[in-house]
């Protein structure tokens, strides 16, 4: 009994004194695209970096602003940009990644209301060790590249 307590206290010990995983991802330049009235669609932004020791990947996103929010990717296609959905980005350990107009991104798909610029849209963001983590997206306006404009990304859908 004795040996069963040692050992579970320095189980919890170690869970005490090890930082979760997700406290080792922070967030920079966290935005969601401001649309124009009506539109039931936006993107949104941001550069997740990984302070730890272990490589993780987010997997999923959710938002009470969309109705759904999944990963994209843009692919050039025959020399065609079209965006695909992906199922996860990986964050490698001591790295980052980029998600950005023209790349990695999340779509947020059906708009439960309309986005107010300079207001900020709440974002879960899920890790594939079930770990999730809530950031604060402001809406801005996102100027475009011009080689940007009118690709087809698969769904119908510009941004």
């Amino acid at each position: 009994m004795i040996l069963l307590r040692s050992l579970l206290a320095a189980v919890g010990l170690a869970l005490v004194t090890s930082p979760a995983l997700a406290d080792a991802v922070s967030i920079d330049q966290a935005q969601v695209r401001a649309v124009p009235p009506g539109s039931e669609i936006s993107a949104a932004f941001m550069t997740l970096h990984n302070s730890g020791d272990e490589d993780i990947a987010l997997v999923g996103a959710s938002s009470p602003a969309a109705e759904a929010v999944e990963l994209h990717d843009h692919t050039d296609i025959d020399g065609v940009m079209q965006m695909r959905q992906v199922h996860h980005v990986p964050v490698p350990a001591g790295g980052s990644a980029a998600l950005a107009p023209g790349g990695l991104h999340m779509m947020l798909i059906k708009l439960t209301s309309p986005l107010v610029e300079g207001e900020p849209v709440e974002l879960t963001l899920a890790f594939d060790n079930g770990e999730s983590q809530v950031v604060e997206a402001p809406v801005r306006r996102i100027n475009l590249d011009a080689e940007d404009h009118g690709h087809d990304h698969g769904h119908g859908h510009k941004h």
